[in-house]
């Protein structure tokens, strides 16, 4: 069982302050794609829409219902979407689950911000909810090409 002083640690000032202030959290009216996924172990869910132009996300949009942690994640991944190819998308991704599974690096900028979510290594139960954004985004950027390419 985590003492009280390892939750203050995970849920920080930051990463609270992160989950009030998701950025793009409205839904998009007629995207290209979108997709929504699911942690089964918690319940979170992200819902994503996005628009793809010339190889990158120009429109985004999430609804995000999970932890203050799924929320933090959302926030940083919002933070820095538009612009993002998905290759971009796919390797923040992969590095995160690697930063949380396997003790790997924190993503590379734009997405360093996830350093915040450190301390949740130790949490596995809250892993899913932290990659389920990134999970959805890079879903939908599939979707999108697929769609394009139809």
């Amino acid at each position: 069982m985590a003492s009280d002083n390892d939750l203050i640690k995970l849920y920080s000032q930051r990463i609270l302050a992160l989950a009030a202030d998701i950025p793009y959290r409205a839904r998009l009216d007629a995207p290209q794609a979108s997709v929504k996924k699911r942690a089964p172990l918690c319940g979170s869910t992200v819902t994503v829409d996005l628009d793809m132009t010339d190889g990158v996300i120009s429109r985004f949009g999430q609804d995000v219902k999970a932890c203050a942690l799924g929320q933090a994640s959302a926030a940083i991944l919002g933070q820095n979407v538009l612009g993002r190819s998905r290759a971009e998308v796919e390797a923040t991704r992969d590095a995160l689950r690697a930063m949380l599974k396997d003790g790997g690096p924190v993503p590379d900028a734009p997405f360093d911000g996830y350093d915040v979510l450190e301390p949740a290594r130790d949490y596995r139960n809250r892993h899913a909810s932290i990659l389920l954004s990134l999970d959805a985004t890079a879903d939908a950027i599939a979707e999108a090409e697929r769609a394009a390419c139809a």
